[in-house]
């Protein structure tokens, strides 16, 4: 898949609608639109939805955020989030996968309302997908995303965050995957509330790799760990 395929297609995983956003999403309309589809797919007037799209520069807060952990010396826009955890930078580069499901029922191998089975499942379906580009990532133990070694450092650091919000058993929040963000902009926030560690990049990596890669990779994963099989819509 092209980068142009994937913004002018709209994927279907059986009821789940994939869309691809080709501008910068502004964080507000991002938070409006979640609210609005979770609350549609819990009536069932509009299907499940995972929204490919990236952010500009800025900071949320989750549930569990401290003031401390704010350092933000250009004076980005900070948001309250209304997911767990604590705080996250999202900016243009980063793939952000938003996941609007219905987790009153079973997807694939991952059961109905069984939040730890489907975070875990989140987990799983970013390492697949990051081992598909050729990379090596994992969880650890009491910390949340998705985990890997830097190729020029050495060090452990964090490739992807998860931060999701359950309404009434209907997800929505999501995932960020850091394709090629300006990792310095991570240095105004504790990320996740870890000062231990840092975080890298998929373009580290292998610089000849591409969004629609990493787009291509996530959609061949996702029925590993979710069931549905995608096809392109007309």
């Amino acid at each position: 898949m092209t980068d142009d395929q994937a913004i002018v297609h709209e994927t279907i995983f059986e009821k789940i609608s994939t869309k691809f956003e080709k501008e910068l999403v502004s964080y507000e309309t991002a938070l409006e639109t979640m609210q609005q589809r979770a609350a549609a797919i819990r009536t069932g007037e509009a299907s499940e939805l995972l929204w490919f799209l990236e952010h500009p520069r800025l900071y949320t807060a989750g549930t569990s955020a401290k003031e401390t952990d704010l350092i933000n010396p250009e004076g980005l826009p900070t948001f309250e989030a209304g997911r767990g955890g604590q705080w996250t930078y999202h900016g243009p580069g980063q793939r952000i996968i938003y996941t609007m499901l219905d987790l009153q029922q079973p997807h694939g191998p991952t059961p109905s309302r069984d939040l730890r089975a489907f975070v875990q499942s989140l987990e799983r379906w970013i390492i697949a997908s990051l081992a598909q580009l050729g990379i090596k990532s994992r969880t650890e133990c009491g910390r949340i995303g998705v985990w890997t070694n830097d190729p020029i450092t050495g060090e452990e650091t964090k490739i992807a965050a998860l931060g999701i919000r359950v309404s009434r058993w209907v997800s929505w929040h999501g995932v960020a995957i850091n394709f090629d963000p300006d990792l310095e902009d991570f240095s105004g926030i504790v990320p996740c509330g870890i000062r231990e560690f840092g975080v890298t990049s998929i373009r580290r990596f292998d610089s000849d790799l591409t969004m629609g890669d990493l787009d291509q990779a996530l959609l061949t994963c996702w029925p590993q760990f979710f069931g549905a099989i995608p096809t392109l819509a007309d």
